[in-house]
């Protein structure tokens, strides 16, 4: 089998994060960039999980849907390569366009290409920043991808995080509501 499609099959499983976990060496050799979020501390109090343990968490909200779930399984992979430790936490600049980079050579390699390329690469680059009425009119069903990932990756973050995003998540879900209304 294809390692696309070993990849298709274990994030398309009713129950993802048992599908990880089981397949974990298998997905290890599909992606070995993975090992870098293994027990990398995130030492941010917005997070109580690693950077593995925060994917895996974000991918239990998701929906049986392959884009949303490998965006969510690379949409970190940048932050053990980004971080830097402060006095009082760990940030990571960039993350998210550290993310991408890496995100298009590992996709790349596993033969994604053209337009799907370019989405899956944009959901991981724009993960973090907000979704604009100008966002959503330019392509309703992109940026409704990118707000369940928003979603996802919300509620995998400590309680403080979770309160943090409330209300832009309130706001954003409000704008989609709005636009599907004047469809």
């Amino acid at each position: 089998m294809e390692k696309r499609e070993v990849l298709y099959k274990i994030l398309c499983e009713k129950d993802v994060i048992k599908s990880i976990v089981n397949n974990f060496l298998m997905l290890e050799k599909i992606i070995p960039e993975i090992s870098l979020m293994v027990g990398f501390e995130h030492k941010n109090p917005n997070h109580c999980f690693d950077v593995w343990g925060h994917t895996l968490n974000a991918l239990s909200y998701s929906r049986n849907n392959f884009e949303i779930r490998l965006a969510l399984l690379l949409h970190d992979i940048g932050k053990p390569l980004s971080f830097i430790d402060g006095i009082d936490k760990r940030r990571f600049w960039n993350h998210p366009e550290v993310s991408e980079k890496l995100s298009r050579k590992i996709l790349t390699r596993l033969g994604f290409k053209g337009n799907y390329l370019e989405e899956l690469c944009y959901l991981i680059r724009y993960h973090d920043d907000p979704i604009t009425k100008t966002d959503v009119e330019k392509n309703y069903k992109l940026e409704k991808l990118r707000f369940e990932i928003q979603l996802c990756d919300g509620y995998a973050h400590s309680k403080h995080g979770v309160e943090r995003r409330k209300t832009y998540n309130e706001e954003t879900a409000k704008m989609f509501k709005i636009f599907e209304q004047n469809l």
